[in-house]
């Protein structure tokens, strides 16, 4: 099979540099970055978080090969920060978002517990306390 091991997808190799800034020379203000072992989810979330900040003018990413595990970032600023600071403001705030999304989440999960322990089937009707026949899963909907 062709298919790299699968800790070859999230392990650093010895030596192996996690982020790799190249500055663009024909675009100004403008850098691409290599971000290695990550896949389109990180990719996706910081392109959005990206552009919703007013000083990057491009965000977008490029996965070359599915069997090859990074991405490339390409990010273009007015000049007011470069490519870089842009990028360390941008994970920063996607820690915090998600920091306040993993809150709320256990917030809902203790509200839950301190309900009475009424069980309930997963469209939210009551079941009684012997015949609940839910699933594993934790419906969100």
């Amino acid at each position: 099979m062709n298919a790299p091991n699968r800790y070859e997808l999230y392990v650093l190799e010895e030596g192996e540099r996690p982020v790799e800034v190249t500055e663009d020379t024909k675009i100004p203000n403008a850098a691409t970055i290599k971000i290695v072992k990550q896949d389109h989810t990180l990719a996706n979330l910081l392109r959005s978080q990206l552009l919703s900040m007013p000083q990057v003018l491009f965000a977008g990413y490029k996965v070359p090969h599915p069997l090859q595990p990074y991405f490339l970032l390409k990010i273009q600023t007015d000049g007011s920060m470069t490519p870089t600071q842009v990028l360390e403001t941008a994970c920063t705030k996607l820690i915090g978002t998600l920091a306040t999304l993993e809150a709320k989440f256990k917030r809902e999960f203790t509200f839950k517990d301190v309900d009475g322990g009424v069980q309930e089937d997963a469209y939210g009707a009551p079941v009684a306390a012997g015949n609940f026949e839910g699933s594993s899963y934790v419906d969100l909907f």
